[in-house]
């Protein structure tokens, strides 16, 4: 199979789907790849290191597009981009559908097909391609958010650890999975009160025993909410329903429980936020102000730190793109039932349940497109 490996076009997005070693892990299953100019440069992978691992450098991501069998990226298809896929043309990427109808349609209407990252889903409910994502943007909301608390930047002045004779910050975490507890260990270990919101008990009792003293949990309902917002310095936005939009936790008029100068990072806002008053930012123009709260939605987190995402993201996907290009994408879809959950869009239908409730579209299950 002629693997494609386009530039990312994302603002601010340095990541690229593949490392020179998984472009040599390709070669040795017998397949080419096909690897735009620079499309590692942000990365730190020169394209003489693809070339020595075997890879065919072309000028452009059109030609990219028009050879290759499969695509393999990592921020959902930018509109430029979604002209460029062909019918039948194998898409491996994070697509994130439920967060624009637009995307949604346009790819379908170019009949290709579709597999996300974000819904392949292994047998015990895990998502192995997001998780190293989401361990990144879990980590990096707080280096953020306690960034943004800085006067300078606007926020309250609060250093999140504290020092002895004053008041520790007060983290808010919507949210106990991948991404938040990763958030709670760098909080934790900055030294802030932490306290997880989730609505699964057992969740909840696991994240207890395992988390050190200064994290807390809590059950999630709006008046447990409600409650911590007046004293909460920043709100982490951890919520995910997987292909689905994610559902609102806190609300505008919510927002005016929260003190002048506090922080929320919405991690939710690539699947639509959990936060009322998110919408997607760029890491160029990170933030925005409401009611007198900073909001920071960057959408594409890990696209910050490309070196250590770009080597996280190729140590997930590589096995399941081999997988693919191996064995064809219906062998490959019928024989891994973690793969089979990525299947989003086919050749014009939409095989996602999630997306097909956001949106209220039909859909057809993806076992019933391949049989």
């Amino acid at each position: 199979m002629l693997i494609g490996l386009p530039k990312e076009i994302k603002n601010n997005e340095n990541r690229v789907a593949l490392t020179p070693g998984g472009v040599e892990l390709f070669k040795s299953n017998g397949h080419d790849v096909l690897v735009e100019k620079n499309a590692g440069i942000g990365s730190g992978f020169e394209d003489e290191t693809y070339i020595n691992a075997g890879a065919t450098i072309v000028e452009t991501a059109s030609e990219v597009f028009e050879k290759a069998e499969m695509i393999v990226k990592v921020k959902e298809p930018q509109p430029n981009e979604v002209k460029m896929i062909r019918h039948g043309q194998i898409v491996f990427t994070y697509f994130h559908f439920a967060a624009s109808r637009e995307l949604t349609d346009g790819i379908m209407n170019t009949g290709c097909i579709a597999i996300a990252y974000e819904t392949v889903k292994s047998k015990d409910g895990k998502l192995p391609l997001l998780e190293p994502m989401s361990e990144i943007a879990g980590r990096m909301s707080i280096q953020e958010g306690a960034l943004n608390l800085e006067s300078r930047m606007g926020g309250r002045g609060v250093l999140l650890s504290g020092v002895p004779g004053t008041q520790r910050g007060n983290v808010m975490i919507l949210g106990g999975g991948t991404v938040g507890t990763n958030a709670a260990k760098m909080a934790a270990g900055l030294g802030a009160n932490v306290t997880i919101f989730d609505i699964n008990l057992e969740r909840l009792r696991y994240l207890d025993d395992v988390m050190p003293k200064n994290v807390m949990t809590r059950m999630s309902s709006p008046a447990n909410i409600k409650e911590a917002l007046p004293t909460t310095d920043l709100v982490i936005g951890a919520v995910l329903l997987p292909g689905a939009k994610a559902p609102n936790l806190i609300t505008k008029d919510m927002l005016n429980l929260m003190r002048k100068g506090s922080v929320v990072v919405d991690v939710a806002v690539d699947q639509g936020g959990c936060i009322e008053t998110c919408k997607p930012t760029t890491h160029e123009n990170p933030t925005y102000v409401v009611n007198d709260v900073i909001h920071y939605c960057v959408a594409n987190m890990p696209g910050a730190v490309p070196y250590t995402s770009t080597i996280a993201l190729t140590n997930a996907t590589l096995s399941y793109a081999i997988q693919i290009a191996n064995k064809g994408y219906k062998k490959a879809l019928l024989e891994n039932t973690d793969l089979l959950s990525g299947l989003s869009v086919h050749k014009g239908t939409l095989t996602c349940a999630g997306t097909a409730k956001s949106f209220d579209m039909d859909y057809t299950s993806p076992i019933g497109v391949l049989s």
